[in-house]
């Protein structure tokens, strides 16, 4: 049973449209990957190009250095608050009391 010809031209420009759809959108995943530095994957998960390259090996180990140090920041920040909040929230008698342990000791 062969197909009719008219069907044929009527799917004909569906088919193509379909196609070229399809082909512009995985060109425009594949431009907006590379441009954003995304790695692109063969269909197996494989790496393709871009491939890392020395500049951004070396920009991970500065990142990660600047993290190291804002994490050290943090938390001696996170201890000269919890002072903070200790002299805050303490009796004005008992602080006093330490704040005059701290000074010199008067030999009597």
């Amino acid at each position: 049973m062969p197909l009719d010809p008219s069907i044929i031209e009527a799917l004909a420009p569906v088919g193509v449209s379909a196609v070229f759809i399809g082909t512009i959108g995985w060109v425009m995943t594949t431009w907006i990957k590379v441009k954003n530095g995304y790695p692109l994957e063969s269909s197996w998960g494989k790496p393709l190009l871009p491939a890392s390259s020395g500049e951004t090996q070396e920009r991970v180990k500065l990142l990660a250095q600047e993290n190291a140090e804002l994490r050290a920041l943090v938390g001696s920040v996170k201890d000269r608050l919890e002072v903070l909040e200790r002299i805050a929230t303490d009796r004005g008698s008992r602080l006093a009391a330490e704040i005059d342990s701290l000074g010199p000791k008067q030999i009597n």
